[in-house]
This record gives C-alpha cells, sequence and structure tokens, in this order.
C-alpha cells in the first residue's frame, strides 16, 4: 500500500505540475490554429531520413483494459496480460505461475520500487509516470522520470556482447528495419519484475522491442518476452505511448521509503 499511495502521489504531481511549475512550450513541432500540438501531424526525422524518437512519453492505457487495483497486483488488472492479442495468455513454467500467484495473493509485497530500486522491462515504461527519449546517431538514452534511472539502447552498429555482467536494464543494441526501431536486451539480473503485476524473469530473459513512431503524438512498442526458463514460450505485448507536449520532467528522488518531488521554484 505504501508503493501505491506514492505511486499515486507522483502521477498526480507530474500531471498537475505540467500545466503549473514551467510556461514552456515544446519547440519545433506543428500545432493547431489554437497553438495545441498537432499530434496526427508527421512523425519527425532526423538528418539521415530515420524517424526520430526524441520526445517525452508515457503509456497509454488499453481500451479493453479495467482501471487500475487500489494495490500494485495483478488481480483485476493483470498487467502485460491487457497488451496480449486477444485469447492469448501468460505461458509460464509452473515455478513461475506459482510465484506470480503469490505476489498477487499479497499485494505485491516485495515489489523492487518498494526500496527504490528499478523496474524491469518494459515494466519500467508501463507505469502512469513520464519517461523522455534523446536520439542520436550513436545511441538512445531514455531517462525515466521516476527515480531518475536511464536506459541507453546502442544504435552504433555493435552486437549483443557474448559476456555480461548482468544488471537491472540489461545490455541494448538497436538496429533499423526500415522505419522501425529493433533492440534486443541481454545481460538482466533476476531482481526485477517485468511489470507491476509481478510477472518473474530469469537471468537468461531477452527481450525484443520493436519501436515504431506512428506519428507526432503515438509510439507503440511491440516487445517479444523470450525466458525459456520462466515460460514455456516467447509471448509478445503490445504497447501503446502517447506524447507529452509541452510538458518537462520532474527531478523524482526516492530516499529509503521516502519519496520526494521536487520542482523549479518550490
Amino acid at each position: 500500500m505504501r508503493f501505491t499511495v506514492r505511486l499515486m502521489a507522483v502521477s498526480t504531481l507530474s500531471i498537475v505540475a505540467s500545466a503549473q511549475w514551467l510556461n514552456y512550450r515544446t519547440p519545433g513541432i506543428p500545432r493547431t490554429k489554437d497553438g495545441k500540438p498537432k499530434l496526427s501531424a508527421p512523425a519527425p526525422r532526423t538528418s539521415d531520413g530515420k524517424p526520430d524518437f526524441t520526445g517525452i512519453w508515457r503509456i497509454a492505457r488499453p481500451r479493453s483494459a479495467a482501471p487500475p487495483p487500489p494495490v500494485p497486483s495483478g488481480t483485476g488488472n493483470g498487467g502485460l496480460k491487457n497488451f496480449l492479442p486477444s485469447g492469448e495468455t501468460i505461458p509460464f513454467q509452473p515455478w513461475a505461475e506459482e510465484l506470480y500467484k503469490q505476489r498477487v495473493a499479497t499485494n505485491g509485497v516485495g515489489l523492487p520500487s518498494e526500496h527504490c530500486l528499478p523496474h524491469g522491462l518494459p515494466g519500467a515504461m508501463m507505469i502512469p509516470i513520464a519517461f523522455q527519449m534523446i536520439q542520436t546517431p550513436a545511441q538512445i538514452s531514455v531517462l525515466f522520470e521516476e527515480f531518475n534511472y536511464y536506459r541507453r539502447i546502442f544504435t552504433d552498429g555493435r552486437n549483443l556482447p557474448e559476456v555480461i555482467n548482468p544488471t537491472w536494464f540489461g545490455y541494448s543494441v538497436g538496429k533499423w528495419d526500415k522505419d522501425t526501431l529493433v533492440v534486443d536486451t541481454i545481460g538482466f539480473n533476476d531482481r526485477t519484475w517485468i511489470d507491476i503485476s509481478g510477472y518473474p524473469h530469469s537471468e537468461s530473459l531477452h527481450t525484443t522491442e520493436r519501436f515504431t513512431r506512428r506519428d507526432l503524438g503515438h509510439m507503440d512498442l511491440v516487445v517479444t518476452i523470450d525466458d525459456p526458463k520462466t515460460y514455456t514460450k516467447p509471448w509478445t505485448p503490445t504497447l501503446h505511448f502517447e506524447l507529452l507536449a509541452d510538458y518537462e520532467m520532474l527531478e523524482h528522488v526516492c530516499d529509503n521509503e521516502r519519496d520526494a518531488v521536487h520542482m523549479v521554484g518550490k
């Protein structure tokens, strides 16, 4: 419950603060006659013609999903299950299904973020708190508003390393498939949850993310979860994100179960 209260408070502050702490319009984006961002405008491109994912984004809840429950569990929510194709289920290994049910039954007790530790992938992008993507020719940086964490996706032509020390966000390399950015990530530790609902994983987890920016204001992510120690086969949810134009990230500090949101001028 402590996590839920913090998450709701930070989410509310993020939404409210966007309209009151800085009056700064995102430069260089198309706008309607009344000055609002034209989110249906074509997606921007870099100087070499690649889609530019630079921007501040937030998860869009699927239409079919129930409202989030009052506690961070899978009960009535299902997390990534809501983003699977109709009729598909999570292909658990027996031990993983038992662990997931235990997390649901205890209302998400033990979620890493209770201790200021990172959410896993893709879960870090699924909470209703902003993240920012900054694109250069050599890498894409992902800055998470929650806890001020970051992730790097290398796009300089390198391959995945053969040996890697496990980390919270793993090691990511990206390649282009026409207008889609394909990101392979390995080298995860097993301490994160795949999402807030409680789906587990092992250090054998390999994610393949396919990012597509449909237009200025909308980005799709098709992510394949491949972890044979935890799931009997790969499974592939599809997530959708909305651009937060005219928004600035807040500093969000987690200090031993005490969160603080610091705003300029406050």
